[in-house]
């Protein structure tokens, strides 16, 4: 019967079978069949039928006409006999009544080249590449197999080969083994998860011309999918089994005869054992490939002979029946039997002696007392003798089927050790089938017990294997078992690792824009260097390492997501540290990467941070927390990976990966809080230099920093961080001073000397600089951390102290001996400092002094706003004029001269926040507007943009408030609703729009006046929702005073038009529901998002207002203590400062504190150390929870079972010895009896008797 295939099925089945149709519909081409084209005739068939198993009928009239050649030959060969056509049998098969998942399946010859096969099956069908491939022979036809082997078959094979993701290949028809193996398959993977990563494939290889129904499957333009009909599917027949996921149909031309396919299946096993393992193939290892015997012919003696000739590694299953026994018996009792040199041998070759030949003559009888070439079975049998180191013999019905993971670990590691070179180690090839399988279970207990000596060579190349493929575990088990990560992470190295990226993922598709933009610059840059000669570079760009991603790519993505808080990352390592320009380093990094690239092999300077970014940029969980934990500054570095993943997580496109990733950045930012409140709780001070210390492994950032950038809302709210701001905030002030004491003092300055405001004295800044502390005696050890206090006082002694030597007290705050601080300034001076140069004092100075301008300006706009040039601007416009330039000069001092980045960084950050962009658009504004009030034509419009930009300057007030706890979330609340109304004004405008548009039609059959229209179709439906009805003019019942015409030509000319009458009733039931619409149901709408996100935010308004705390603190830190207009004073005297007299400035870091040396390294080691106290914690409280209890019980129970196996074997054995020292006690007894009645010689003695005897003793004696 034809195939139907796309027939039945819905739309999306339909389109599907299109798609898989257009993608294999070259196979006819290169793939073909065999038909039999020379009729041999079968002698036991009177001529009927032909050794090729046909019927005469169904040859052809050519294979039926060459009587001649049917004549002279005897025996029937494919490959003479047979001709090779176009395939017409491949596609997708859908097992009728058995299950929705189609199978692909494939008829070709039996020379069809196996590469082909298998990119066919990989690429094509989608099979993921197997990490190992068994392939079970024998145990075909209708044999039935024994419990035992369908035991081993489901217990072991399948179970060990889904956890290493393995091809099974058998037969894959519903007899014998392979229906033991696709149900096996079938119970397997109900059982797994739908997530599970290795998934067993089986696959089957029969003879086409034994598939029963294989008429089913003919189609030659292919089916997508054939329906497969399956009768009386409880018995074993030829027919194929629903449960295999693909199915390679051999065609040698016969019909109803086994092993046509034979050649083909050892031809696929060898190829595909010289292929790669791993993410394109990218393993360490060939994939290995084991042949597993079950029972068998005499015939499959050639098969396993052939085979073994190429290495191919045998698991022979003892006590399953037929070849299977015979082979275990002839390696396990022949093995002591000498081998000789052979004098019959013609050759000169080595040949075993007579005595082993006789020996194996002898089992092959036993075995096989029916085979009448017994000669030729003898030689194959002495030729697999000779091979015998590639074939394991395993005694399933006595070892179980638990452990048979380990059992086909075993055998493919004593094959692979006959073909491993002498000076490998020999245990390797176990460890990289371990890692390649992911067994890290088989890897500790096998070969990380201790009793090996790992070298760094012998782990060098399955740690690469391990971290491409993604084996955290392996990778921490080799870092915990001898590899030195400083050997091993070159930058050559860490090239490769992101040369391995996948296709699909955003970090490629951001790599390979780097890479093209690099050689791009570097053509343009090579063609202008060399017109002539202008196709040499371009062939030289087109091959070889430039061509590949490097670090330069590497560093450009991390700017693209980092680059706002970080300076560019491995540009050390490039040789580009000095350079700012990208279009210069663009071409630096050109030359370069055509050079010899002598950095690649250099050590990476921070290697665990390096694989952290690395594994982070793939989104790779346990990986990258695995990197987290071994990386120093491990709250910086859990910010940093928070900061990557919600940046790439804006540029990835699939809605799982992208939840993905801003879950495991949460992850990370729970840990960076979790682990610095570990920190805070130790002590304070070293915690707040934690947050403020310049990282040289994340590119000079801090803690504070890189929080803000990863919008770190939860680390901001913790107590730590909010105390270190206050004590930024309040400066030498206690933070406990009223707010009215501070007002008073501000009108009244000489209130400062006083003690109406409490300063921090400065014993208590150097308190506790003589404690004690666990890390070392006396001052020395607090002396390199300090009591971190950042007051301007604080910040000036830096700044005296950076002059001097460069030594590691220089660097910190209050860490500097006081010997070596500036001599004291009077008391009077110092007092007037920390009270106006504290943030607090500058930010209540800049509010009043806004509030002043706000006035000026209003005074301005409302009464001295005089007419343009000669007869104005008035003074008090002059002033406001130069208030606005002082603003101005500060916006200017804030975006290009705070801060150690570029240009560009700079005015990106600074394009970033909402409120620069709104002080951007109140000087705009400005400028615009003082400009044209200046021109008599323009200033009436001048004056209006300065109306308009009031607003404006009047809006920004409400940034100032967000340091007030109770205003601060209501600011944000503030900006979430106009979202909120955003959306609510899109459904308003389209129904405003329905209903202006319709009223006004109906209410008038003419009025070509736009203004009308406009106001009468958007502004009256609008009026409408607050109440202004005019009824008069929407109902003709009502009377309506305004004078009207039906005039066509006074209507153009500007008269109102008359009311139309006869559609009146229409307009009131629009008007009624489009109020009812409205008023009611948008309206409500409205109210209900805007109580959502009021619940919302308020729910998390002390976080949000912590979070957001931090940048006014930030701005008016790093401000002038004077406030515009008085700030230019100030302006003066830093460029004074700066440019004249060249002092550098500390305060303009704002929160960085440079750590060298002593100081540096001993505040990393207490933050690793409270780093593993958190994961201790973390770790028993992981342990105490039920999962993991259960777990453990899970394994002891495992054990206990393990153990009653190991003593049931014991008592088994037990009682074998019993029977034989019982057989030994009789046949003494015997011997004795026989001796005391004869009478050669008399004893001595009587014969001893048995205490303890044996019943059978007792009664033979």
């Amino acid at each position: 019967m034809k195939d139907s295939g796309g027939e039945g099925g819905g739309g999306g089945e339909k389109i599907c079978s299109v798609k898989s149709e257009k993608d294999q519909s070259w196979i006819p081409k290169i793939i073909k069949k065999r038909v039999c084209t020379t009729f041999v005739e079968d002698s036991f068939s009177n001529g009927a039928l032909c050794q090729c198993g046909g019927a005469r009928d169904t040859h052809g009239s050519v294979a039926l006409g060459d009587y001649f050649s049917t004549a002279i030959v005897n025996h029937w060969d494919s490959a003479q006999h047979s001709s090779e056509y176009p395939t017409d049998a491949f596609g997708e098969l859908q097992f009728a009544g058995a299950s929705k998942r189609h199978s692909y399946f494939l008829r070709m010859s039996w020379d069809t080249l196996p590469s082909m096969v298998y990119t066919l099956m990989t690429a094509h069908w989608g099979l993921p590449a197997p990490n190992l491939v068994v392939s079970v022979v024998g145990g075909e036809g209708r044999t039935k197999v024994k419990t035992w082997v369908r035991e081993v078959l489901r217990q072991g094979l399948v179970k060990a080969s889904q956890s290493t993701g393995a091809w099974i290949l058998t037969a894959g028809l519903r007899e014998g083994v392979g229906r033991c193996v696709g149900e096996a398959v079938r119970d397997h993977a109900t059982a797994a998860s739908s997530v599970s990563l290795n998934k067993v494939v089986a696959l089957g290889i029969a003879p086409w011309g034994l598939v029963h129904n294989r008429q089913q499957l003919v189609n030659p333009q292919g089916s997508f999918p054939a329906k497969y009909y399956v009768q009386n599917m409880s018995r074993d027949s030829c027919c194929l089994d629903n449960n295999y996921q693909a199915f390679l149909l051999v065609d040698d031309g016969s019909v109803g005869r086994r092993g046509g396919e034979t050649g083909f299946r050892a031809k696929l096993e060898d190829y595909i054992s010289h292929q790669r393992t791993g993410i394109w193939g990218s393993g360490s290892i060939d994939i290995p490939v084991l042949c597993m015997l079950i029972s068998g012919e005499a015939s499959m003696l050639e098969r396993v002979d052939l085979s073994l000739k190429n290495s191919m590694p045998w698991l022979v299953l003892a006590g399953s029946g037929g070849m299977a026994d015979f082979l275990s018996d002839l390696l396990e009792n022949l093995s002591s039997a000498p081998v000789v040199q052979s004098s019959s041998e013609g050759d000169g070759e080595a040949g075993p002696s007579m005595d082993l030949k006789d020996r194996v003559a002898e089992r092959v009888k036993k075995h096989f007392p029916s085979e009448a070439e017994s000669d030729r079975l003898v030689e194959r049998a002495l030729s697999i003798y000779q091979n015998r180191d590639f074939i394991t013999i395993y005694h399933g019905e006595q070892e179980g089927p638990n452990d048979f993971d380990t059992v086909l670990l075993k055998a493919l590691v004593g094959a692979s050790k006959q073909r491993a070179s002498v000076n490998a180690s020999p245990y390797n090839e176990e460890l990289k089938l371990a890692v390649t399988w992911n067994r890290v279970d088989i890897a500790k207990s096998e070969l990380f017990n201790g009793d090996i000596h790992w070298r760094y060579e012998d782990l060098e190349d399955s740690m690469t294997d391990a971290l491409i493929n993604d084996k955290p575990q392996f990778v921490r088990l080799f870092t915990e078992n001898g590899l030195n990560i400083l050997d091993y992470l070159t930058y050559s190295r860490l090239e490769s690792l992101y040369r391995s990226v996948a296709d699909g993922t955003v970090l490629y598709q951001l790599l390979q824009r780097r890479l093209v933009e690099r050689l791009g610059t570097a053509a343009s840059a090579s063609t202008q260097s060399n017109q002539q000669d202008s196709k040499v570079p371009a062939e030289h760009m087109q091959s070889g390492p430039v061509t590949e991603i490097s670090l330069f790519e590497v560093a450009g993505v991390l700017e693209l997501l980092m680059g706002d808080v970080c300076r560019p990352f491995y540009y050390d390592a490039l040789g580009l540290e000095d350079i700012t320009s990208k279009r210069r380093a663009l071409r630096r990094a050109s030359k370069l990467l055509r050079g010899d690239c002598l950095y690649r092999e250099k050590r990476c300077l921070f290697p665990w941070a390096s694989l952290f970014i690395w594994a982070v940029l793939q989104n790779r969980s346990e990986m990258a927390t695995f990197f987290w934990e071994m990386t120093g500054e491990s709250v910086l570095s859990a910010l940093s990976g928070c900061k990557i993943l919600r940046e790439l997580s804006k540029l990835e496109g699939e809605t799982e990966t992208k939840l993905s990733m801003k879950e495991l950045a949460q992850r990370f930012e729970n840990v960076a809080h979790d682990v610095f409140s570990s920190c805070y709780r130790s002590n304070e001070s070293r915690s707040f230099t934690l947050l403020i210390r310049k990282s040289p492994v994340w590119g000079g950032t801090t803690c504070l920093q890189m929080g803000m950038g990863a919008d770190a809302r939860l680390f901001f709210s913790h107590d730590g961080v909010q105390s270190l701001l206050s004590q930024i905030w309040w400066g030498d002030m206690k933070r406990n001073t009223e707010v009215w004491k501070l007002l008073l003092t501000f009108f009244c300055p000489p209130l400062c000397y006083t003690n109406l405001i409490s300063f921090r004295k400065q014993e208590e800044h150097l308190q506790e600089e003589g404690k004690p502390n666990e890390d070392g005696p006396g001052r020395d050890s607090d002396s390199l951390y300090g009591t971190t206090v950042f007051s301007f006082s604080d910040i000036k002694h830096i700044e005296a102290d950076a002059q001097g030597a460069n030594t590691p007290r220089t660097a910190t705050i209050k860490g500097i001996p006081y010997s070596h601080r500036p001599p004291k300034r009077p008391f009077i001076v110092s007092r007037w400092r920390q009270f106006w140069f504290a943030p607090v004092t500058s930010f209540l100075g800049n509010v009043l002094m806004y509030f002043l301008f706000l006035l000026l300006f209003a005074y301005v706009l409302l009464v001295d706003f005089l007419p343009p040039p000669p007869s104005g601007p008035a003074i008090t416009e002059y002033v406001l004029y130069f208030w606005v330039f002082t603003i101005v000069c500060e916006e200017i001092r804030e975006t290009f001269f705070l801060g150690s980045m570029t240009w560009r960084q700079r005015i990106r950050v600074y394009i970033q926040d909402v409120w620069n962009k709104c002080d951007l658009i109140a000087i705009t504004l400005f400028i615009i507007g003082l400009i044209c009030r200046m021109f008599e034509w323009s200033y009436g419009f001048g004056r209006d943009v300065l109306c308009v930009d009031y607003m404006v300057f009047t809006l920004r007030l409400i940034h100032i408030f967000a340091i007030h706890k109770q205003l601060g979330p209501k600011i944000i609340i503030v900006g979430k609703m106009m979202k909120d109304v955003f959306f609510f004004l899109f459904f308003l405008g389209v129904w405003l729009m329905a209903y202006g548009v319709a009223n006004q039609a109906l209410l008038y059959s003419y009025d070509p006046r736009l203004d009308r229209i406009f106001r009468r179709v958007f502004y009256r439906p609008y009026l409408h929702i607050f109440g202004q009805i005019p009824v008069e003019e929407m109902d003709v019942g009502k009377q309506w005073d305004m004078p009207c015409t039906e005039n066509v030509t006074l209507i153009e000319g500007g008269a109102e038009p008359c009311r139309t009458l006869y559609s009146n009733w229409l307009v009131v039931i629009l008007l009624v529901v489009y109020l009812l619409v409205t008023n009611i149901l948008l309206i409500n709408l409205l109210i209900a998002m805007f109580s959502h996100t009021f619940s919302e935010v308020q729910a998390n308004s002390d976080i949000y207002w912590k979070f957001q705390r931090y940048n006014l603190i930030v701005q008016y830190h790093s401000r002038p203590s004077l406030a515009p207009p008085f700030i230019i004073l100030s302006h003066i005297n830093l460029f004074i400062k700066r440019n004249i007299r060249k002092v550098p400035s500390v305060k303009i870091h704002h929160f960085v504190l440079q750590l060298r040396g002593k100081a540096a390294n001993r505040l990393m080691t207490w933050e690793t150390i409270q780093k593993e106290d958190f994961l201790t914690a973390q770790n028993k409280i992981q342990k105490s929870s039920d999962s993991e209890r259960l777990k453990r019980m899970s394994v002891k129970v495992d054990g206990v079972l393990k153990h009653m196996t190991e003593s049931r074997d014991f008592d088994h054995r037990l009682r074998a010895l019993e029977s034989e020292m019982e057989y030994c006690s009789t046949a003494l007894s015997w011997i004795v009896d026989t001796l005391a009645q004869g009478s050669t010689f008399k004893p001595p003695r009587p014969p001893p008797t048995l205490r303890d005897a044996f019943p059978s003793s007792s009664n033979s004696a």
